[in-house]
């Protein structure tokens, strides 16, 4: 028989709910963030508690604790874009499944050395990239009456990795101010010990 654990709705409220209003995201967390056409916003929610240390990096910014913050195993978050802004092509050690909210998204993976394909994808739609498929996002359209499209994205694990590609690392260069953390030559856009959504 499972264990029960009795909850207070007052506990339940203040522990684990998060109202999307209450969100506070950040655009400035990733390595690319400052890049035409990679601009975004992260918001933290749910499994994901941003690294700590000056080596590490944090997509979501060093305030965005995750509302709900047990450590499931994995991690829930929004992005929002405006058209034609996305992530760089960057690699996961882990899982990573996307929804559409608002807007369309064109899905971009390399299906073979130098052979992209994508899918566009609306409100509702999924898309899951296992773990060593180079993948990219952008916002196509937002629906109307709103600026930014808004993206769901679920990342397996409490301390997922990702890098960049090597095609995109002299463009992050370019606009990277300072030191880029980098582990055995590839510019990582989010430490071991933690990232999301990007």
């Amino acid at each position: 028989m499972l264990p029960i654990r009795w909850c207070s709705k007052e506990e339940l409220l203040s522990k684990y709910v998060a109202r999307f209003k209450d969100l506070h995201g950040a655009d400035t967390g990733l390595p690319d963030s400052e890049i035409p056409g990679h601009k975004k916003t992260i918001f933290n929610v749910f499994g994901y508690e941003p690294p700590q240390g000056s080596a590490a990096v944090n997509p979501v910014g060093d305030d965005a604790k995750a509302t709900i913050s047990p450590r499931p195993g994995f991690s829930i978050g929004f992005l929002k874009a405006k058209p034609g802004n996305g992530p760089v092509l960057h690699n996961h050690d882990t899982n990573e499944t996307f929804i559409p909210m608002q807007g369309t998204w064109r899905f971009v993976w390399e299906a073979g050395p130098a052979h992209d394909e994508f899918v566009d994808l609306g409100p509702y739609d999924t898309i899951s990239f296992p773990p060593g498929i180079p993948r990219r996002f952008e916002c196509l359209t937002p629906p109307e009456t709103y600026e930014e499209g808004l993206l769901l994205a679920v990342n397996e694990g409490n301390s997922p990795y990702s890098e960049a590609m090597p095609g995109v690392i002299e463009l992050i260069k370019q606009f990277k101010k300072g030191d880029l953390p980098t582990l055995n030559g590839a510019i990582m856009m989010t430490t071991a010990t933690g990232g999301f959504g990007g």
